[in-house]
């Protein structure tokens, strides 16, 4: 059986916890920021957790994370 390979857009975008969750980064925070207040800036910084109906598309995506 050959192995199935890893999708590079989203190895580059996702990391799965140690619990099985998917991480991402916030959206929104790469240009037109001049308008954007710094309290929202502040708050897209981090990673969040994405939606469990969206967990399996991921991991179909990385097959070996």
């Amino acid at each position: 059986m050959p192995k199935i390979k890893t999708n590079s857009g989203a190895k580059k975008r996702f990391t799965i916890t140690k619990n099985g969750k998917v991480k991402c980064g916030s959206a929104f925070k790469n240009h037109i920021l001049e308008k954007k207040s710094s309290k929202r800036k502040r708050g897209l910084r981090g990673q969040s957790v994405i939606s469990e109906a969206e967990v399996p598309k991921v991991k179909k995506m990385l097959p070996y994370v």
